[in-house]
Formats: structure tokens, C-alpha cells, sequence
């Protein structure tokens, strides 16, 4: 892994302007809630774009999203090296089509926390966020233990746990067909449990065969003859429309990242001399990246070297060039046309039918992840995770600056109860006089803060509440050119924790 140089961090560097979302995205080297519909409309009168909201109100949509979450477990004894994350999520797509799940794998040590962006509706993206963890913890398990999950299913008896979800993508849209999944799940630790693999595979293994198999699973189960209506209407739902996904685990100083597509994760680093700098663990899977162009001319004949990307687009059409679902880039022609000739209501269902120019040998899109692997150090602060919405407007230093301005004024909120004794009426009066000069309490959760400044923030990386407004309440037909969905968790590491491992504690 190749690490950027350190950067310092000048408060008056010009920032990135959100205008318009053109087709074509700005990018580095390497690169809803009800609340929120409250204040959106879908008029699109030039004179009626911009409702006033209070900072108060503005704030209320902002933080309608937000999740946060400590970690108090201890692991071998020693605390572990996550001390919290904070998370948040606004939406630009109605419904929204970004997803992020949060979990501890409760058979094997190990954290879990992905972004998952979804295109063409958001079946996909709600299907990988809800399933991918559970094939990720099955590929860790050690034969033993997938031998007692086996055992469970033959005598009928409950399963062990395998995830404690800290933070859940959401109300599934599976609950009718989880035995399907399960089934599917289940086959696949049956596989393992032929490898005879007493300890199951390794981190970087695991990570590669569950976006793989999962991505496979998610095709055949639309091929798959299914007499449930809602089961096969839900599948073909998920299969043509798209999600790319990143993960990262965490287990000790061990940090692994997969990534498949154009989310990212950068690591926030301070050094002993107090400069902080950003380390990327991922790099975009688009028409930007050289390696990524050299991998897809070289699965393709040369005669479509001058086809496979065009208009900065895969096939002319999408813009990350690994995904899972997208089977209109994967599967044959004429396995498409089998598969929605069996009676499928493809304008209902909202499906995407579409055969791009020069469509001659696919598949074109895959979902395997590029996996990279970090050991944490005392220096690694925390990890920023954040869907292209993030990315779209905010540079990977901008990021961790702004988290590095979070925490600083973070630690000078702090009230110093040692040299100021609690009074109640002296607290009520402050929060007068702020209410009085129209000032609102700072962002608790710095990913709240990320997604304020990527909205609000003029060419100059100044903040313009007026711009912040406009753009919160934009109407819904509008909103999506202007900006996309943005994801961003917040990954606080511990580095007590971590000092302690490299001291043998």
C-alpha cells in the first residue's frame, strides 16, 4: 500500500463548490427521513426554491440522521481499539438510496462498518447492507464452529449468533423471504466445511469470496424458479439495479478495507510532531484510475479498447466500474431476455432495461473488491467511511481536516467542572444569550459536520447558511441534481488501546 505524503492543513484553503452535479465527477489521484421531507417540495417555480428555515430547523434536518455509538467491550482483557463512531446520513435520491450497517461478529472478534451506495433504485444497496456482514462472519468462522452451525440445522435447533448489529441499515424488505437467504447462506458454509479449513479462511480471503459470492447469489437467485410473486418481483428488483459497497473490519491493530466501486475510507493520521495528515485506504473504481482502465481493456478484446469506456462511463452507461447487482452488464443478452420474458411487469417494478452500444463480452462489471490492509498505530486517529456524495464535493484532506476541527472544538466545549462548579442558572443565562444571537449549539457528531460543510460551503470553503438553506430545500425533482446522497461513519480509534498492543499490554 502506498502512502501519500503528509499534508498540512491550511484553514483558508479553498474548499469545493457543490453547483449542479455534473455527469462527469471531480476526484483525486487516487481515489430520509420524514423530517426531511417536511421541508421539501416538488414545485419547481424559481421564486418558491428557497423556504426559510431557522437554524434551529436546519439543524433538525441535518441531525435527523445521525447515529453515534461507544465501545466498551474489552477483548482478551485489553479495551478495544474502536472507541466509538459517529454516522450520519442525508438523502438527495427519494427514497434514498444510500445504505450503512454497523456490527460486531459475535463468533469471531472483529468490528464491521460499511457504506453501500445504491444506483437505479435501492433494492440493491438494501439487500448488500442487510446481507454481506453474514457472509463475511461465516467466511471467518473456524471449522468448528461451522460445523456447529450445521449441527443446528439438521436438528432444527436455534442458531448461534453470528452479528449484534450496532447500527442496522434499516426496516428490512425481507421478511418474508429471509429462509431464502438463510438457505443460500447456508449453502455456502456447507462449501467451507468441504475445504476442511480448521481455522476458515484469513481476513483478506473472507472479505474477497463474500463480495463475490454474495454478488453471485444475488443472480441466481432471479434465475431461480420461484413461485412466491413477491420473492421474485423483490430478486429481480435487487439483481437490476446497483450498489457499490466498502467495508472495513477491525480486529486488534488489524484493519482491513474492502472496496468495490467509488465509495472511499481515509484514515486520519497525527504525527509526533502534531501534524496531521490523510492516509486513503481505498482507491476509485472509475475511468479515472489507470489501473482500473488497464484491468477492464485487458479482460476485453483490443477491438473494444475504444468502447469499454466511454464518455468517462463504463459502456457509456455507469460510472464505478465494479459493483454488485448490474446484471444488465454482466449476464448475456440472452440470458437477460429469458429471464424477463417469464412474466415480469418491468414498468412497475421500475426496472431499467437498457442494452448499451458495443454490449459484446460481458461481463462487464464485477464485484470484487480490492482489499487493502493497514496495522494501526497510536498516530491513526480515526477512519472516515463516506459514499461518492461525500467525495463528490469534499477532497480526502478537506475531510480530515474538518474531523480535526471537530474534535479541537470538541475539546474546548468541554465544561471544566474541576473550575466551574455546575450552576443552573448561570447555564440557563448562557443559553439565552446564545439563543439571542441566533447561534446554534456546534455538531456532536462529526459526520453531521462533513455533510454541513459539503452542502454548505462556497468555492472558498467558507460556510453560507443561506447556500445551506437553498440546498436543504431544494424541491425533490431538483435535489438530485444538485447532490447526491451522502453516507459518512466516523470511526474513532483508541490509542491507549493500540500503544498497549505494541507494548505487550
Amino acid at each position: 500500500m502506498h502512502r501519500e505524503p503528509d499534508v498540512g492543513f491550511d484553514p483558508g484553503s479553498p474548499g469545493s463548490c457543490p453547483g449542479p452535479k455534473a455527469p462527469v465527477k471531480s476526484i483525486g489521484p487516487c481515489s430520509g427521513s420524514a423530517l426531511q421531507k417536511a421541508y421539501r417540495h416538488t414545485s419547481t417555480e424559481e421564486d418558491d426554491f428557497h423556504l426559510q428555515l431557522s437554524p434551529e430547523q436546519v439543524n433538525e434536518v441535518l441531525r435527523a440522521g445521525e447515529s453515534a455509538h461507544k465501545i466498551l467491550d474489552l477483548v482478551s482483557g485489553v479495551p478495544n481499539s474502536v472507541l466509538r463512531f459517529e454516522s450520519n446520513q442525508l438523502a438527495a435520491n427519494s427514497p434514498v438510496e444510500d445504505r450503512r450497517g454497523i456490527a460486531s461478529c459475535l463468533q469471531t472478534n472483529g468490528l464491521m462498518f460499511g457504506i453501500f451506495d445504491g444506483h437505479g433504485g435501492h433494492a440493491c444497496a438494501q439487500a448488500v447492507s442487510e446481507r454481506l456482514f453474514y457472509y463475511m462472519a461465516v467466511s471467518l468462522m473456524s471449522q468448528q464452529t461451522l460445523e456447529q452451525m450445521e449441527g443446528a440445522m439438521e436438528s432444527m435447533k436455534p442458531l448461534l449468533p453470528i452479528l449484534h448489529w450496532l447500527k442496522h441499515p434499516g426496516d428490512s424488505i425481507y421478511k418474508d423471504v429471509t429462509s431464502v437467504h438463510l438457505d443460500h447462506l447456508r449453502v455456502y458454509w456447507q462449501e467451507l466445511l468441504d475445504l476442511h479449513m480448521e481455522m476458515g479462511l484469513n481476513i483478506k480471503e473472507a472479505l474477497m469470496y463474500s463480495f463475490q459470492r454474495l454478488d453471485s447469489d444475488i443472480s441466481l437467485e432471479v434465475q431461480a424458479p420461484l413461485e412466491d410473486e413477491m420473492t421474485r418481483n423483490l430478486s429481480l428488483q435487487v439483481a437490476f439495479s446497483g450498489a457499490t459497497a466498502c467495508v472495513a473490519h477491525v480486529d486488534g491493530v488489524h484493519l482491513h478495507v474492502a472496496n468495490a466501486g467509488d465509495c472511499r475510507a481515509v484514515l486520519g493520521v497525527q504525527e509526533d510532531n502534531g501534524m496531521w495528515s490523510c492516509l486513503p485506504l481505498t482507491c476509485d473504481h472509475n475511468a479515472w484510475n489507470p489501473a482500473e482502465l488497464s484491468r477492464l481493456k485487458g479482460e476485453h478484446p483490443e477491438s473494444e479498447d475504444r468502447t469499454v469506456i466511454m464518455d468517462n462511463r463504463l459502456l457509456g452507461v455507469l460510472m464505478p466500474c465494479r459493483a454488485f447487482g448490474d446484471v444488465q452488464l454482466k449476464w448475456s443478452k440472452e440470458l437477460q431476455r429469458s429471464v424477463l420474458e417469464r412474466g415480469f411487469d418491468t414498468e412497475a417494478l421500475n426496472i431499467y432495461q437498457f442494452t448499451p452500444p458495443h454490449y459484446y463480452t460481458p461481463p462487464y462489471l464485477t464485484a470484487e473488491p480490492e482489499v487493502t490492509y493497514h496495522q494501526l498505530r497510536p498516530q491513526d486517529k480515526f477512519l472516515v467511511l463516506a459514499s461518492d456524495g461525500l467525495w463528490d464535493v469534499l477532497g480526502n484532506e478537506e475531510v480530515v481536516r474538518l474531523v480535526v476541527d471537530h474534535l479541537a472544538e470538541a475539546g474546548r466545549h468541554k465544561p471544566d467542572l474541576a473550575q466551574r462548579p455546575a450552576n443552573l442558572g448561570l447555564m440557563q443565562s448562557l443559553l439565552l444569550q446564545r439563543k439571542a444571537q441566533g447561534l446554534c449549539a456546534a455538531d456532536q457528531n462529526a459526520a453531521t459536520r462533513l455533510i454541513r460543510h459539503a452542502i454548505g460551503s462556497n468555492e472558498y470553503g467558507e460556510m453560507e447558511p443561506e447556500r445551506l438553506t437553498a440546498m436543504l430545500t431544494l424541491p425533490e425533482d431538483l435535489a438530485r441534481m444538485y447532490r447526491d446522497d451522502i453516507t459518512v461513519t466516523v470511526v474513532y480509534f483508541n490509542s491507549d488501546s493500540i500503544d498497549a498492543y505494541y507494548k505487550g499490554g
